[in-house]
């Protein structure tokens, strides 16, 4: 063989082989990523998402990864500063408030525009909790916002029949059932979590315009005096100051309190703890007037994932229909998709009747959503704000001082550029 026949040859070996290599190396990033929270127990319902996605991508592979809730922050905020952020994420909360500000995340509004069959199955009042600056960058992957807990054994033998409908009475509930080792009301005190207690003394955390704060009012120095009353005297168990998810919901489970503020999903994690707790033994309502925190999950799109309308046919296919169907029964939530919860109450009715009344209350009262402001800096504000009120809540500090030292905190976060 000629040398030039062999160069040829060569050369032509080595560009088929860059081809098929750049060939492969194209396909492998036709991929989207998705990070999830907490759920690596939903292999087979997140499965059956990409078997769908893939009937109409059928070109593209889907890589997933899950990250415990401790652990998802640190995550997210790595890849994000190393410009390789997960095409889709799961997001707890207001946790998403400081991406979108910063431009990081998609805005989903022309899709949710566009797509009228889709959004028209979504509650109006869920979607509005990932609205910042007019547009949304959420969609709602399940529901939940807190409720009242309530221990009938501990309200029985108190002679209560049943849950409070002020906020006098809850302190009064609370303190006819504390005896030695129980204590009356518990709170969970994370995300906000807690602030159905300002708002039923109507206190509200900012102005209308979200730029000052506004909660040191003589109500809220009234309402945190009678909150750190109830705490020393043991009537409020200090965990709910300084707990976090463990530790409060591990001492309902033990049949060791009243009554509880949190979160839906609070219920089955308590209940495998405590056999004791069923319909018959435990009542779920709503605390007075009717306020609750919304702590819900949402699927949102990072901005620089290649492929947004991509990502955006997954995060429909997850979140709707069939999709959320089986979000909701792998993991005893109910979805954002109103036509899907129909089906998920008709399946938990028959399969585990003790999670419906709680779950009942996560689709009432969407007018007395609270705690969910839609404001850039809504972590550092309660880093500023929570230390001091812990001061109040635990005698360290009185009602007076310690408002005052959270306005002159949370004012100087808004402040700051």
């Amino acid at each position: 063989m000629k040398r030039s026949t062999r160069l040829t040859l060569a050369v032509a070996i080595i560009v088929g082989a860059l081809l098929v290599l750049g060939g492969g190396t194209a396909l492998a990033e036709k991929k989207i990523s998705v990070l999830t929270w907490n759920i690596s127990y939903f292999q087979d319902g997140f499965n059956k998402w990409v078997a769908a996605f893939e009937k109409i991508h059928p070109d593209f592979e889907v890589e997933r990864l899950d990250k415990k809730g401790s652990e998802w922050s640190t995550y997210y905020q790595t890849q994000v500063v190393a410009g390789t952020p997960p095409d889709i994420v799961d997001i707890q909360g207001g946790l998403w408030l400081e991406y979108a500000s910063q431009g990081g995340l998609v805005d989903l509004t022309p899709y949710l525009k566009k797509d009228r069959e889709y959004t028209s199955r979504i509650y109006p009042e869920i979607l509005q909790n990932w609205v910042f600056d007019g547009k949304n960058y959420g969609l709602p992957f399940y529901i939940s916002k807190t409720l009242l807990f309530y221990n009938k054994n501990l309200f029985k033998e108190a002679g209560l029949s049943g849950p409070p409908a002020t906020f006098d009475e809850l302190l009064a509930y609370a303190a006819k059932m504390t005896k030695g080792e129980k204590s009356g009301f518990m709170t969970l005190n994370f995300d906000w979590l807690y602030w159905p207690l300002f708002a039923m003394n109507g206190v509200e955390l900012l102005t209308p315009d979200l730029t000052q704060a506004a909660f040191n009012t003589p109500q809220a120095v009234t309402m945190l005096d009678r909150l750190a009353q109830a705490t020393k005297a043991g009537h409020i168990n200090k965990i709910s100051w300084t707990g976090r998810w463990v530790e409060p919901n591990s001492a309902f489970a033990a049949g060791n309190i009243g009554m509880l503020q949190a979160h839906a999903p609070a219920f089955l994690w308590m209940k495998g703890k405590g056999k004791w707790m069923d319909e018959k033994t435990v009542g779920a309502a709503h605390v007075p007037g009717n306020w609750s925190t919304p702590n819900s999950h949402a699927l949102l799109i990072s901005k620089a994932c290649k492929y947004p309308d991509v990502a955006w046919d997954f995060a429909k296919i997850a979140t709707s229909g069939d999709g959320a169907y089986e979000m909701g029964l792998g993991t005893n939530n109910l979805t954002g998709d109103r036509e899907t919860n129909a089906r998920l109450f008709a399946y938990f009715e028959k399969n585990i009747p003790a999670v419906v009344p709680v779950l009942k209350t996560q689709l009432e009262h969407f007018d007395k959503l609270t705690g969910n402001w839609p404001v850039a800096k809504d972590a550092q504000i309660k880093e500023a704000f929570y230390p001091a009120l812990q001061d109040a809540l635990l005698g360290r500090k009185s009602a007076k001082d310690a408002l005052a030292a959270a306005e002159k905190k949370v004012n100087r976060v808004l402040r700051s550029r």
